[in-house]
């Protein structure tokens, strides 16, 4: 909106003289907005408030920050600043005839704020009118606008551009979510080598490492190495990085984006994601065919499958007539554009009592405390949107009697029922290669990205992800020797197989299969569709069997040898959390789910899947490391960079993430991040790292890392580590000194020498766990060991989160939640009591334990 169409007309309230007088002392303050500044004018920073609300927005105009009315007071209190810009925006009925008809909703001169109007109304009755003017606190003086004439020139031009400023989401809107991306510079001319390297559909791995998530293809030698790492717990150990500063090939395509849109393309000269108007060409040459992709098996597109829309029909419960809930706690959220994932996790998230107590019960605190900047403060947007979807200010009934006498006042007062959560999924999916697109996500996916979050902010005494931690034992038994290993890790998810084997409808798929080719082959629309019938116990059965071990080392043969692993729960957590391993990809390249049907149990019981550890006649395998290979030049620098990476990503100085790596013998993020704390005052904690020439001593006395010192004593390097974990000095030697200076053997005596350990705290208080973006790495080092709240493993269902589509690269995900006695369903901004949840056909299910 152009400042002359704007500020044009008005009366002044006072002298000109008078006003520029009023406003003096608060230019120094007064800030305009650049290019590129994003002014929140649409939504308050605490709370769902919004021009549109009763009491409008105050947009601060120093910080550009928005404040509804509860939360205005706030800010001026932390921060001192006086003027803000006051926004409303007023919906009143049209008087009959006075406009000659009806006009579009948005072409008046009345609107200049970049809101949406609400479709609820009709454009044909109601008119809008935007007002904005000045508020000088504390006294709440009021200048209204247009006032060009006797503003100062700088209030003026400041006002026009917060005015005139697009929204910080405009990115974000449903048809641009994401920045456009650039056609890369080597699509055309990209070299492919013609080695015959042909691509499965599936199975894929990390050929430098084990991984199986987060994989690239190097669309010029069609190696498949893993991503870099995320502070989600997602990605790899950075091997396809590492491949092109070896090979210089530039471009990458991640394995399982691949659809006949287009797939996820990175270039390494570029750094950034990019475009490549060749994919197809490029993926052909190793096999996969993007033209075939566009259709499915009968030849027909995937919208037009009918048997797929009775999954879309059943999931949403849709031709039945579905009660609407209001209040507290049924509070729908609008889908800004493929983010019903999102949608899905948040609603079940904040239907536990832990997260409400963390961060709704919390509020005032986190609000009193939170940053200057609050839109970028994890806790502060969490316990906003907690209080949203709990509150039930956004989720009120219609009263017919107050629609009468507010159309009467001439005024209509919208019902503000759903929130949009676009600030929180702005800040959560921020350096988010996936999350902040605007593509369709992997529900599971989001879930342990969103526990991570929560892991690494902090927030009162209790971390409330502890209810999903649980610890896993892990048998690993070489099938020659027959010696087995136990380890133990953390995890949040019980992933189940679908044990398709075990269908007890195999006669009806039969003939339905039968039936589908004739329909193919006659190009007929499918008959309708038959789902396999798996029983729960089966799948349950499958997640207990033993799994091959690919590439297994014994270490008591000292050479490859078969393996197997089998997991059983060490500890049972609070809150049970079960996906279906539903996805997959087909032979032709085709994403794909598996379509069945699960009698999901209301009731469960696992108890018998507890771990027992080292049974009587077991015989542990020996505690010996794979064979290191030397590297033909002995001062060659062995630095793990996808560890430095993980480091630097926290905020360190890249070279003391290089030392702490390298003394710390490429052990991983975690330990290094402990060596970094305990070094971190040193006069030299940011130089360069200087390796010594081979068989001599770092100049720092660290030495290399292992070697053993001449008076006999461990490396310091390693003692500190240990010391940093929060086990005493001496103990740290004995240990190290028992082990020759293994480190990772060290810590086993330790765990394993309990008597040796005087009462002690963990030597916590170095870190303010406040600050600490990775509280949880020393949470998890204590002598306690990690956190967990174990119980009895009998559970009872309260939530399901389902999945339409044909992978989770598309499709729409909807929530149920058994909330007072009765099925309640979450589709995005529509909350219904449901009449038939669809239990058999949920992706991720939420159990709660049974009390004792």
């Amino acid at each position: 909106m152009k400042r002359a169409t704007l500020f044009s007309g008005g009366d002044a309230q006072m002298a000109a003289g008078d006003l520029g007088e009023l406003l003096v002392p608060y230019l120094p303050t007064i800030r305009v907005p650049k290019s590129g500044d994003r002014v929140y004018k649409t939504e308050c920073a605490f709370s769902y408030d919004s021009p549109d609300s009763e009491g409008g927005l105050y947009v601060c105009m120093n910080t550009f920050l928005g404040f509804g009315r509860e939360h205005i007071e706030r800010h001026y209190r932390k921060t001192g600043q006086c003027v803000y810009l006051h926004l409303k925006r007023h919906v009143r009925e049209k008087v009959p005839g006075a406009s000659g008809g009806a006009l579009p909703k948005r072409r008046n001169a009345k609107l200049f704020l970049d809101l949406e109007t609400n479709s609820d109304l009709n454009s044909d009755d109601f008119e809008y009118e935007d007002e904005a003017k000045l508020v000088i606190f504390p006294d709440h003086y009021e200048i209204s606008l247009p006032n060009i004439e006797e503003l100062p020139a700088l209030v003026t031009i400041a006002c026009d551009a917060f005015l005139s400023a697009k929204s910080p989401y405009r990115k974000q809107d449903p048809d641009s979510w994401e920045e456009e991306l650039q056609a890369s510079k080597h699509a055309k001319t990209l070299v492919q080598l013609d080695n015959g390297v042909r691509i499965p559909p599936s199975g894929w791995k990390c050929s430098k490492c084990d991984l199986r998530e987060n994989l690239w293809l190097n669309l010029t030698d069609g190696s498949v190495l893993c991503g870099r790492w995320f502070f989600d717990g997602s990605g790899g150990n950075g091997h396809a990085i590492e491949h092109y500063k070896e090979t210089g090939y530039p471009l990458a395509v991640k394995l399982g984006t691949i659809t006949p849109d287009g797939a996820d393309v990175y270039s390494f000269d570029e750094e950034e994601p990019v475009l490549d108007p060749h994919i197809a060409k490029h993926l052909a040459h190793f096999g996969i065919d993007m033209l075939q992709m566009q259709v499915t098996e009968n030849g027909l597109r995937d919208n037009d499958i009918k048997p797929r829309v009775s999954e879309w029909e059943v999931i949403q419960e849709a031709g039945m007539k579905l009660k609407p809930m209001y209040g507290p706690g049924y509070t729908g959220m609008k889908n800004l554009g493929n983010s019903c994932y999102l949608n899905a996790v948040m609603q079940a998230i904040f239907s536990i009592p832990e997260f409400q107590r963390a961060y709704v019960g919390n509020l005032p605190r986190i609000f009193d405390y939170s940053p200057l900047d609050p839109t970028q403060d994890f806790n502060t947007q969490m316990a906003k949107l907690g209080h949203g979807l709990l509150s039930g200010q956004y989720s009120k009934p219609p009263l017919k009697s107050e629609l009468i006498e507010q159309v009467m006042k001439e005024e209509h007062k919208p019902q503000h029922n759903g929130i949009s959560p676009q600030m929180f999924k702005a800040f959560i999916s921020k350096g988010h290669p996936e999350f902040s697109s605007n593509r369709q996500q992997d529900a599971q996916e989001f879930f342990l990205h969103l526990i991570n979050l929560v892991e690494r902010n902090p927030v009162g005494s209790e971390n409330p992800s502890d209810v999903f931690r649980f610890l896993v034992e892990e048998r690993t038994q070489c099938c020659q020797s027959r010696k087995v290993r136990y380890a133990q890790r953390v995890d949040y998810i019980m992933q189940l197989p679908v044990a398709m084997e075990a269908a007890t409808n195999k006669d009806e798929l039969i003939a339905y299969e039968l039936k589908r080719r004739e329909a193919e082959s006659a190009r007929r629309p499918p008959p309708e569709l038959v789902r396999a019938k798996i029983p729960f116990s089966a799948c349950l059965q499958a997640f207990s069997e033993p799994n091959n071990v690919e590439d297994f080392w014994s270490s008591a043969l000292q050479a490859k040898s078969a393996g197997v692993k089998t997991s059983r729960f060490a500890s049972f957590p609070e809150y049970l959390v079960v996906q279906i391993k539903k996805f997959t990809f087909g032979l032709d390249w085709i994403p794909k789910k598996l379509d069945v049907s699960i009698d999901m149990p209301d009731y469960l019981d696992i108890s018998h899947l507890r771990a027992r550890g080292l049974q009587p006649g077991e015989e542990e395998l020996p505690d010996i490391a794979p064979p290191i290979v030397i590297p033909d030049d002995p001062k060659a620098l062995d630095i793990d960079e996808s560890s430095v990476m993980q480091l630097a990503e926290m905020g360190f100085p890249l070279e003391a993430c290089r030392k702490a790596v390298y003394y710390t013998g490429n052990l991983g993020a975690e330990v290094a991040f402990n060596w970094i704390i305990a070094h971190m005052e040193e006069p030299d904690f940011a130089e360069p790292l200087v390796i010594p020439a081979f068989g001599e001593v770092a100049s720092n006395g660290a030495g290399a890392f292992g070697a053993v010192g001449l008076d006999n004593q461990p490396p310091e390097e390693m003692v500190a580590i240990i010391v940093s974990m929060g086990f005493q000095r001496n103990l740290a030697i004995q240990a190290l000194k028992a082990t020759n200076n293994n480190l990772e053997r060290a810590l086993e005596w330790i765990f394993s020498h309990p008597e040796m350990e005087q009462a002690s705290e963990p030597a916590l208080d170095m870190v303010d766990m406040e600050n600490n973006v990775n509280a949880n790495i020393l949470a998890e080092a204590g002598s306690e060991g990690p956190r967990i709240k174990d119980g009895s493993g009998r559970y009872e269902l309260f939530g399901f989160i389902s999945h339409m589509g044909t992978s989770t690269m598309s499709g729409h995900y909807v929530c149920h939640l058994k909330k007072e006695g009765r099925w309640v369903i979450y589709n995005d901004l529509k909350v219904c009591a449901s009449e038939r949840p669809p239990k058999d056909l949920g992706y991720i299910y939420f159990y709660h334990r049974i009390p004792s």
